[in-house]
């Protein structure tokens, strides 16, 4: 079940409409889906390593244009939308004391979110709330988000084919490692964070 799970993931990080699927996810990323796009971006290049910068390219524009959508809900729509967003998350309570620190740090705070698993949408939508200079968030979104996912494209770009043969020979293993890493990292952004 695990190989034609795998094969068909595959087979659909290179269909013809695979890099708008990037470009939504990671537009959605930063504003409202709990989905990172390195789900369907890690498997595209993975299976063609020479598309890789320009998956990065993609992921890297549509985040940040993401990131705009969430800055403009922290601005406009708080209440409506950025509230019942951030509790979903469940930093309801913890949203105060992070509004604080925005005050010190709102760059670094954007640049953290960017560069680690930390759900961007909460940076992008704390931004808007706590009005961060416009030019600041997106510098910082553009100059995090770029690094991320373009250290990605490097990374599968010299490994690619190993990660691949890698992935093939222990696919059991390597899905029980990202379940295990995935719970793992929603439960460290739950309790420790």
């Amino acid at each position: 079940m695990l190989k034609a799970s795998y094969d068909r993931a595959m087979g659909l990080a290179q269909h013809r409409h695979a890099t708008w699927a990037v470009a939504i996810v990671s537009f959605l990323d930063s504003s409202i889906l709990p989905i990172p796009p390195d789900v369907i971006m890690i498997p595209m290049m993975v299976a063609d390593r020479r598309r890789v910068w320009r998956i990065a390219f993609v992921a890297s524009v549509a985040s940040v244009l993401g990131a705009i959508l969430g800055y403009a809900i922290g601005t406009f729509l708080f209440e409506a939308l950025g509230r019942p967003i951030i509790e979903l998350y469940g930093y309801g309570e913890d949203f105060a004391a992070f509004r604080a620190a925005y005050n010190e740090w709102g760059a670094w705070i954007v640049v953290g979110g960017g560069l680690t698993p930390i759900p961007f949408k909460i940076v992008t939508i704390a931004s808007g709330v706590t009005r961060l200079d416009i030019a600041v968030f997106l510098i910082a979104s553009v100059l995090s988000r770029g690094a991320r996912f373009y250290a990605e494209a490097a990374l599968l770009w010299y490994c690619g084919p190993w990660v691949r043969g890698f992935v093939e020979k222990r696919l059991g293993f390597v899905c029980l490692v990202f379940f295990v890493s995935l719970v793992g990292g929603f439960a460290v952004v739950r309790y420790i964070l």
